[in-house]
């Protein structure tokens, strides 16, 4: 069982519509085969992370669920890296039928971009 201290905290996250509509309109995109990462400006003192797993994506819940708890994984060891944006997260249907650690390592690469270009020049 998960206690309160493992679960991903309430101020790490994009939670209103309003919140994923901003980093849609004025998004930075980052890409591959599997994920789309949107990053936008940051509202708050950390990054804070948005999830959008369709059904399109993976039409079993089991798969979607899965797939959420790795990318918040890897966020969370990424997140001290990553400057004060809001990132909304996209999967590609391809993402449902690949193994855990390539899904892991597409992230951490799409990551370390996101971290490179936000970074001051």
């Amino acid at each position: 069982m998960t206690g309160p201290d493992q679960r991903f905290p309430l101020e790490a996250r994009l939670s209103s519509s309003r919140e994923f509509r901003a980093v849609f309109a004025q998004a930075s995109r980052y890409a591959d085969r599997y994920f789309t990462i949107l990053t936008g400006a940051g509202q708050a003192d950390r990054a804070r992370l948005g999830l959008a797993v369709s059904r399109k994506a993976a039409p079993r819940a089991v798969d979607r669920n899965r797939i959420k708890r790795l990318i918040r994984e890897r966020f969370r060891h990424w997140q001290a890296d990553l400057p004060q944006v809001d990132v909304v997260v996209m999967v590609r249907p391809v993402a449902r039928h690949t193994e855990n650690a390539i899904l892991s390592a597409a992230l951490d690469r799409l990551w370390q971009r996101v971290s490179r270009s936000c970074e001051p020049s």
